[in-house]
């Protein structure tokens, strides 16, 4: 059986050598580049499941790198940076990243983000019901259940619920959401969409004010889990 490849692109020799010991004692294929134009073309050459790029490389800057990569590779990327302010993060995710850990980070946190993110590139054809723990969503008959028993959404709610279920483990920007479900001129009413985010919670968390499905990233946006 073929192990999942992983590219890392990142300058830092100490940290590329520890994700490869991680990385391949959890059965993946690790493929490594120090710079940002080995990265892209080893990319291309090796076209890997999953790519963990580093924004502060030393030839390229990491959001031009995540630009050009996003024009033909289709699957998930993820950031690791020291540069971890709202603007950076948002920036990275509104220019294709499909996640974002600051640097120093936990390598179980890592490990998990990156079994999401392989999850999501296999389900890209995309499931007709999806699972979530306690929560069963039904993308054909458009029906949401909790332990079993039918749940009331209105239809805002049923597909903002749908949109976070169908980006598992991603963080996904106020803006994204906002366009993605109330379309261009909503971009900016980031309160508008946290009403609607509080409502659904109301409806799907055991208890609202400490959701574990529902979660949100400060200044940035939401995740589903």
């Amino acid at each position: 059986m073929n192990k999942t490849e992983i590219l890392i692109i990142d300058d830092e020799p100490q940290l590329r050598k520890l994700l490869c010991i991680n990385l391949e004692s959890n059965d993946y294929k690790v493929i490594e580049a120090e710079t940002g134009k080995q990265g892209i073309q080893l990319a291309a050459s090796f076209n890997p499941e999953l790519i963990l790029l580093d924004l502060g490389l030393p030839d390229i800057d990491g959001h031009e790198i995540l630009k050009e990569l996003r024009t033909w590779y289709q699957k998930s990327i993820i950031i690791l940076s020291v540069q971890n302010s709202e603007d950076d993060i948002v920036k990275a995710l509104d220019n294709g990243a499909s996640d974002y850990l600051s640097k120093p980070f936990r390598t179980a946190e890592l490990l998990a983000r990156i079994r999401a993110a392989i999850r999501r590139n296999n389900n890209q054809n995309g499931e007709q019901i999806i699972f979530c723990s306690d929560i069963e969503i039904d993308l054909v008959a458009k029906t949401v259940k909790k332990n079993n028993e039918l749940i009331k959404l209105t239809t805002t709610e049923y597909k903002l619920l749908a949109l976070f279920a169908q980006n598992e483990g991603r963080v996904l920007t106020h803006q994204f959401i906002l366009k993605e479900i109330w379309g261009l001129g909503y971009q900016t009413e980031v309160q508008y969409l946290r009403v609607f985010v509080g409502t659904l919670r109301k409806k799907t968390e055991d208890n609202p004010d400490h959701p574990k499905h529902i979660i949100t990233e400060s200044g940035v946006g939401y995740r589903f889990i």
